[in-house]
């Protein structure tokens, strides 16, 4: 795990309404190098506007380094998006493209899920909000709920560090490319604040439960209330755990999920645990007004975090992620507040009553799902022996 690094001001920005003009501004005003890393960059009114900021970034002599999953972005990733931004020199890498040509590698489902940018070592970008518009969102008008952060401050070296490093394992797993080396900017070490803050990344080598452990350390010391929002949610035990006896100890343990089946398959099997925390006192709301992205945790108003990660086994276990996890009260709080905003206007809560009078064959599907999930985590994410389902 990272360690925490004093001096940092972080900025939240609540969905691509405030994210993408940070972003190109940043991008606009950029001169050594840029590291943007994505899971999908579609080829929409945003992902041309990202794309025209980091060209015109390329054309006037600064390094641009884009990152983006060869599955996420597999409907773009030869389209005239992509074309267009090397052809203004800027360096773009897919990361595992020939992932449709083995179903059944064991390694197909370790996606590079980060989102994460980093310019002239002096501005960062982390969270969860992909470079896409915001109402690009099948059969949901009100947009996408989305959270990220802007970074400044010695965290940033963090953040350096791992999209350098990332940007080296790709050029080096893939020579047919013949990707240049990293440009590297060294990081501001000025003081640019005074929050507390760390970057934690999960990859299948040295920091294989990095995010979880932050989370579980979290859970474990709260005292007032914890208050997680993930898209998608299928923790393992000791996850659930550290819920259940937060909640046991008086602490108000809330969790908000999306309403909207996109995974049908991860869907249903999530739905297999909610019994059991609602029998242990924690709150369940799904989120019924658009589809909930975000990825975000506020615990005691002191601890909080942003980033890619779900809390399920794709996140954990198998994809590569980043999250800033924050020790400052007012951010935490800010990022509760948010979460609260969302609660009250757009989710239903679940009831334990209605819950616990499933039909049995709704509650078969369920398990049903949920070992068929865990037997693919079993398969896919061979040798990750620490996590628990």
């Amino acid at each position: 795990m990272s360690r925490f690094i004093p001096g940092n001001a972080i900025t939240l920005l609540c969905n691509g309404a405030q994210y993408f003009p940070a972003l190109i501004t940043a991008i606009d005003r950029a001169h050594a190098s840029i590291f943007l890393e994505t899971y999908i960059f579609a080829a929409d009114t945003t992902g041309f506007a990202v794309a025209a900021a980091l060209s015109a970034a390329a054309r006037r002599g600064v390094a641009v380094h884009v990152l983006i999953d060869g599955y996420g972005s597999k409907a773009y990733s030869d389209a005239p998006l992509l074309n267009g931004m090397r052809s203004a020199g800027v360096r773009v890498a897919l990361y595992r493209p020939d992932v449709f040509r083995n179903v059944w590698r064991r390694t197909r489902l370790r996606r590079q899920h980060r989102k994460l940018v980093v310019i002239d070592g002096a501005t960062g970008f982390i969270g969860g909000i992909n470079v896409i518009d915001d109402l690009h969102t099948p059969r949901h008008t009100p947009p996408r709920i989305d959270f990220a952060v802007c970074v400044k401050g010695p965290v940033l070296a963090q953040m350096v560090s791992a999209t350098n490093r990332l940007w080296n394992i790709v050029r080096l797993s893939s020579p047919t490319e013949r990707l240049p080396a990293a440009i590297i900017v060294a990081a501001s070490t000025q003081p640019a604040g005074d929050l507390l803050a760390k970057v934690e990344v999960r990859d299948n080598f040295r920091n294989r439960n990095s995010i979880e452990y932050a989370y579980l350390a979290a859970l474990r010391n709260a005292q007032h209330h914890v208050t997680l929002a993930s898209a998608y949610f299928l923790p393992g035990q000791r996850f659930r755990r550290e819920m259940l006896d937060a909640a046991k100890r008086g602490v108000r343990v809330r969790l908000l999920v999306q309403a909207r089946t996109e995974y049908a398959l991860l869907n249903w099997a999530s739905r297999a645990l909610y019994g059991q925390l609602l029998g242990g006192g924690v709150e369940i709301y799904e989120y019924t007004h658009s589809f909930l992205h975000a990825k975000v945790g506020s615990i005691d108003d002191a601890w909080a975090t942003v980033g890619s990660s779900n809390i399920d086994p794709f996140s954990l276990l198998l994809a590569r992620e980043a999250n800033i996890v924050v020790r400052d009260a007012a951010f935490a709080r800010e990022l509760r507040e948010e979460v609260d905003a969302l609660v009250l206007k757009g989710a239903t809560q679940l009831a334990q009553n209605t819950w616990s009078e499933r039909s049995l064959a709704t509650r078969a599907l369920h398990w049903t799902t949920y070992g068929v999930v865990r037997a693919m985590v079993a398969f896919f994410a061979f040798g990750a022996r620490d996590y628990r389902t």
